[in-house]
């Protein structure tokens, strides 16, 4: 029979498909002759090279718009995250190519600076490609991270299931293509690649599903690979780390509740692969820690560091499990009431087809420990997500829910509740793909079945919806030349630019303009996390200095506030605490209520210099 659909040896409930314990060869398989060899090689890697072949095309389909003007290009629904991202990439390129730490910065938020590693800035790709963000720019970094990461995440999760769950290639490729294009990964696409670049989280399991199965080894085959398997779940665990930590931990939640399902009805199974299998990972644990020691004290200790963050009521609505996402073609047609938290936060929207394909395969699959496993992941993550209360076309019901037990808890207080639903994602893919594999194996029986078209009507029935549309782009307005050509060189002696009114996480284009600029000056205020307070709470954005909020307020308003004594003299205050050289203002809404109030607030008019008014303020800060 097909690999995956032979009987489990000594399982109770003679499960048809053992993807942790399935036991390793205990000697190699018989050779082939090098001519059959080579052929078989072949064969498989020519239905990988197509597989990677589609994954990508669609990648590059999906961010084409970006891809076709890298430079004035922006994701529109991104918001401002696309200008932190590139942000973030921009810097870290500056201080590998400077010989600077990394971990920490006072470009942005000067003069108390911003704790990269406490935000997600993504060392483990910011780092390597530094020569392409030096080389092309952040934005070509950004595009190039997003579309990789779609692409990676998808070929991963199709090399486990072909390599451990099951036979056919194109079973596995179903798999795959989901966990890289489902709708929480393309809403993510538009501004976020540390939920983008998840082809490590297989990786993990991968290794951790093999170091399983060699469990039944004799002991001495056990400690010959020991070291070896805890050098390799080390580094993926650790590289995570430097990509995401926020995918790492909800993948280890999840698939640790897999695994306790999985062997539920097993139990000394489960008790003699877990006693196999710690030594090895708490090796690799020590051997993250090793590698990651000095980060994770700079992110939970250092400079600018905090406890933890408020996201505020962040769930999903329960019409999010069975609408369509708004770029997909599904939603083109019927996108249903807008309940996402933003355009880049539609982390279920699975579409009700997909549920109904699921729920079906799920119960005709349900005697498979594997089947019964995922189901559970989809059920629990599924209903997490859902929040302390269950929210139902934005009306909150009142209705408590298991979250609320949950989210003050450490750790987890920091996660957006929303996100929990994509650790149903690979749990879903892998249902389908063993329904897929099923509909496969009949037909090896009699071509004339049935079951096969009518499983293959189904996932175009639950997948041609979901399928992603190219995400929306727009030119961003061009830097102020004032920025580009050198000039605010000759404004800034060792202190700081000042944005009218300074950046924030609502307004961030300035951090594009410092970039531009080469990083030839620090930013008053900026889009960040930071603490905030005496118990080091996290926050997006700086602390609220009374000038800043008073210049937003009069720029909403477009109304100039008065300004007295009191005013003029608060004003000199958090100038000389942003250790101001320059107040600048580029074009912005509003623009004359903003020049005329700055006008009032330092005490003298603004000069008109390549593009911007400013205000030359060391004199007067320093006097």
């Amino acid at each position: 029979m097909a690999l995956g659909w032979v009987d489990d040896q000594g399982v109770d409930d003679s499960s048809a498909v053992a993807v942790l314990d399935r036991p390793a060869p205990q000697a190699p398989p018989p050779k082939l002759t090098r001519p059959r060899r080579v052929a078989r090689r072949l064969r498989l890697a020519r239905a990988d090279l197509i597989a990677a072949t589609a994954y990508l095309s669609l990648a590059v389909l999906v961010l084409s718009g970006q891809w076709l003007d890298p430079h004035r290009g922006y994701l529109i629904k991104s918001g401002q995250d696309q200008t932190m991202w590139e942000w973030f990439f921009a810097v870290t390129a500056h201080n590998v190519a400077h010989l600077e730490n990394p971990l920490g910065t006072l470009l942005q938020n000067y003069p108390d600076g911003v704790n990269m590693m406490a935000n997600t800035a993504m060392f483990g790709v910011g780092v390597p490609l530094t020569p392409v963000t030096l080389l092309f720019g952040p934005t070509v970094t950004f595009v190039l991270v997003l579309t990789l990461g779609l692409f990676g995440t998808a070929f991963a999760w199709y090399w486990l299931f072909s390599r451990e769950v099951v036979a056919s290639r194109f079973a596995a490729a179903v798999g795959g293509l989901l966990c890289g294009f489902a709708p929480a990964m393309i809403s993510h696409a538009n501004a976020h690649p540390n939920f983008v670049v998840l082809a490590l989280l297989p990786l993990i399991a991968l290794q951790l599903i093999r170091m399983t199965r060699r469990a039944g080894l004799a002991k001495e085959l056990r400690r010959a690979r020991r070291n070896r398997d805890a050098v390799v779940l080390g580094l993926l665990v650790a590289l995570q780390i430097a990509l995401g930590e926020e995918p790492l931990l909800i993948f280890a939640l999840s698939f640790g509740l897999f695994a306790l399902v999985y062997y539920l009805h097993t139990p000394k199974t489960g008790l003699r692969a877990l006693r196999a299998v710690t030594p090895t990972v708490l090796i690799a644990g020590l051997i993250t820690l090793a590698l990651t020691e000095i980060p994770l004290w700079w992110q939970f200790f250092g400079p600018q560091s905090y406890r933890s963050i408020d996201h505020g009521t962040m769930q999903n609505d329960l019409k999010a499990l069975f609408q369509f996402p708004s770029e997909s073609l599904g939603g083109m047609v019927a996108h249903g009431q807008n309940v996402a938290i933003n355009p880049t936060e539609e982390n279920s929207y699975f579409g009700w087809p997909l549920w109904i394909v699921v729920t079906v395969a799920t119960v005709l699959m349900w005697r498979e420990r594997v089947v019964r496993a995922a189901a559970t992941v989809i059920v629990v993550f599924s209903v997490l997500s859902l929040g302390a209360t269950l929210m139902i076309g934005k009306h909150d019901t009142g209705i408590a829910l298991p979250w609320k037990r949950l989210e003050n808890v450490a750790l987890l207080d920091t996660v957006l509740e929303s996100r929990f639903t994509m650790a149903a994602i690979p749990a879903i893919a892998l249902i389908l793909a063993l329904a897929t594999q099923r509909a496969l194996d009949y037909w090896k029986v009699s071509a004339t079945d049935w079951r096969p078209l009518a499983l293959f009507a189904a996932l175009i029935f639950a997948l041609l919806p979901l399928t992603p549309t190219i995400l929306p782009v727009v030119q961003r307005p061009a830097t102020p030349q004032f920025f580009t050509d050198g000039t605010v060189r000759q404004y800034v002696s060792g202190g700081s630019v000042v944005i009218a009114p300074p950046p924030t996480p609502p307004d961030a284009r300035a951090l594009r303009w410092q970039v531009d600029s080469g990083f030839e000056f620090p930013l008053a205020g900026g889009y960040f996390v930071g603490p905030t307070g005496s118990d080091k709470k996290g926050r997006y954005g700086p602390d609220d200095r009374p000038t800043a909020s008073l210049l937003m307020k009069a720029q909403r308003a477009n109304t100039i506030p008065v300004v007295d004594d009191a005013a003029r003299a608060q004003a000199l205050a958090d100038l000389r605490y942003w250790h101001a050289d320059v107040v600048v203002l580029p074009p912005t809404d509003n623009g004359d209520t903003l020049r005329l109030t700055v006008d009032r607030l330092v005490g003298f008019p603004a000069k008109y210099v390549d593009g911007v008014w400013l205000w030359d303020v060391r004199d007067l800060v320093r006097s």
